[in-house]
């Protein structure tokens, strides 16, 4: 193993956790009104909403920790599917106006977890290198 793969494990958890944390932050401050109605558009039920908090507060504190990392980082990729499927699927092949993919943001945060998921947390994290589900 690379010398360095153990801080480029952290580094991942740190940007996704704490970038997905944001948004998640903003939820708790602001209330989640819209994803309740998005989920309820859907024939859904709106309690389903509150699993953004576990989307995007619970899960991303995890992967900073470096705690149950892979069962969190999953957490996240079901969260942004959904996000995308509920929010976003009309934009899925559209670009922005400098030519980039109007999903970027929900493509990484998808695709970082998912790579968070596969590595695990590293020796960086409150488990340590053979902590369980790191």
């Amino acid at each position: 193993m690379n010398r360095f793969d153990d801080a480029g494990k952290l580094i991942l958890r740190l940007t996704v956790g704490l970038l997905m944390l944001s948004h998640g932050l903003h939820k708790l401050i602001n209330g989640i009104d819209g994803i309740s109605a998005l989920i309820a558009t859907n024939g859904w039920p709106s309690l389903l909403a509150y699993g953004v908090y576990i989307g995007e507060i619970v899960a991303p504190v995890l992967i900073i920790l470096g705690v149950l990392t892979r069962p969190a980082a999953l957490i996240v990729v079901v969260n942004m599917i959904l996000a995308v499927y509920l929010a976003h699927s009309h934009q899925l092949f559209q670009l922005t106006k400098t030519g980039g993919w109007f999903l970027e943001l929900q493509a990484f945060f998808l695709f970082g977890a998912l790579c968070v998921a596969l590595l695990g947390a590293g020796k960086f994290s409150l488990a340590g290198p053979r902590g369980r589900f790191n």
